[in-house]
């Protein structure tokens, strides 16, 4: 290593030949898989190339490679854990509804909506309680409840602010919070 940092091309390319035999022995006790104990070698020599500069030719060589494999191997593990941890495989009772139903658009809103909900509803302009109706209750994308209404995605979306916000002020007043 100390020849490499003298400018050795030859001493360094052999240095790095003879490491990788080892680092992937190292990367061989974390991983199963070939292909990822050969991007765990990979990612220590392009470490060790990008930080040739920071070994001490004064300090022992092994432990300064050790110290860096050892980093590089446990940030590909975690990487790797991540990656496996967002992976979900599909299956019908990871499934929110029933197909038959789901985000029908044209669906009546449920009857279980609580009856100072309703009322409150009820109580909202006419443009907000339709936004409200087609977009919230009934599911409706907002370019299905542009199309229907004739309106903008713009004007339903502001329609659908307002009302959810005058919904909040009517029910807390209701429930006496204020």
């Amino acid at each position: 290593m100390t020849q490499a940092q003298d400018g050795d091309r030859d001493a360094y390319r052999v240095l790095l030949e003879d490491v990788s035999p080892y680092l992937r022995a190292l990367a061989s006790r974390c991983f199963s898989d070939a292909s990822d104990v050969e991007d765990a070698v990979q990612d220590v020599l392009l470490a060790i190339h990008m930080m040739r500069n920071t070994y001490d030719p004064a300090r022992p060589f092994g432990p300064w490679l050790v110290a860096i494999a050892k980093r590089r191997i446990i940030d590909r593990l975690r990487r790797k854990t991540r990656d496996n941890s967002r992976r979900l495989a599909l299956a019908a009772e990871r499934e929110t509804f029933e197909a038959s139903v789901a985000n029908f658009p044209y669906a009546e809103p449920p009857a279980t909506i609580d009856a100072a909900l309703r009322e409150a509803i009820e109580r909202l302009p006419s443009e907000q309680r339709q936004a409200v109706e087609l977009m919230k209750l009934r599911e409706m994308s907002l370019k299905d409840a542009a199309a229907l209404t004739g309106r903008s995605v713009a004007a339903l979306k502001v329609a659908t602010h307002r009302a959810i916000k005058s919904l909040r002020a009517a029910l807390r007043r209701e429930n006496g919070d204020l």
